[in-house]
């Protein structure tokens, strides 16, 4: 498996806050890896690095061999990095489709110069070529009973899978999803997980997701890491991970063998 992205001992500091600590990871092509962990743990620090929106402290973040840590987010777009947010940042008043077409901003040969003369510089023949790679994306999300909708008007699991959709527009060889199924019933975390799965295995796009369902996650992920406060405790396939027993300790509320102390007896087993 070719490595496409590595985490090199990356920290975040916030002030007195240090959100991310030493994390080292690598992402092959063609995964589709999840970051886990309980709230706080740093995932979406984590992501936010990959991402550009914040440059870590210390470390490197390397992208098919090269490393992006300083690059401004505009540019890892430009080379082939999407992502959703947490947060819907949808424009509301725009249609499906123009916020689907923001997606494709990078890709446009013409200029506002050119574009003027729409119908002698090829900005016509340009657009309908984006329009119909947009109506693609909105066939394979199923969105087409919406396509003209204000994002505003539409509940709150289509306006995901738009955020989705404009993250697909933007042609990435790797994609970035933060939390893509919060907030959502179990018939649309079903439908999401599906969209996911396909746009890795056919539409090729490696995939790092943070997703709270471990039910989805130990599904349809190829590997997982798993945060604690700030640090990477865990990484491996997902029943390796999952039987961890510092994992099962940060993420379920188990005991840690490792940190529990040999003289607190349970009183039943102490004859109270």
């Amino acid at each position: 498996m070719a490595g496409l992205l590595e985490i090199r001992n990356v920290s975040l500091r916030f002030g007195g806050v240090r959100a991310l600590s030493n994390v080292s990871l690598a992402v092959g092509k063609g995964e589709l890896f999840s970051v886990i962990g309980p709230n706080g743990a740093g995932k979406t620090s984590l992501v936010n690095c990959i991402s550009g929106r914040y440059r870590p402290t210390e470390g490197h973040v390397v992208y098919k061999g090269q490393d992006i840590t300083r690059r401004p987010p505009a540019d890892r777009a430009r080379i082939g990095i999407g992502r959703t947010f947490q947060n819907l940042a949808l424009f509301q008043h725009m249609s499906v489709l123009d916020n689907i077409m923001v997606g494709r901003h990078h890709l446009l040969a013409n200029n506002f110069i050119t574009g003027s003369l729409y119908w002698l510089t090829g900005a016509r023949a340009e657009e309908l070529t984006h329009r119909r790679r947009v109506e693609e994306i909105i066939d394979f999300l199923d969105l087409q009973p919406v396509r003209k909708a204000q994002a505003g008007t539409l509940s709150y699991g289509l306006r995901k899978r738009v955020e989705l959709a404009r993250a697909m527009a933007i042609e990435p060889e790797l994609i970035l999803l933060d939390e893509p199924m919060a907030g959502m019933n179990l018939e649309e975390k079903e439908d999401m997980a599906r969209y996911i799965v396909d746009l890795n295995e056919e539409f090729g796009m490696t995939v790092i997701m943070i997703e709270h369902d471990m039910g989805v996650v130990m599904d349809i992920s190829s590997r997982v890491a798993v945060l604690d406060f700030g640090k990477k405790i865990a990484e491996g396939v997902p029943g390796e991970v999952m039987a961890n027993a510092h994992v099962r300790a940060a993420y379920l509320g188990e005991v840690d063998p490792v940190l529990a102390d040999p003289d607190d007896v349970p009183l039943a087993e102490a004859g109270a």
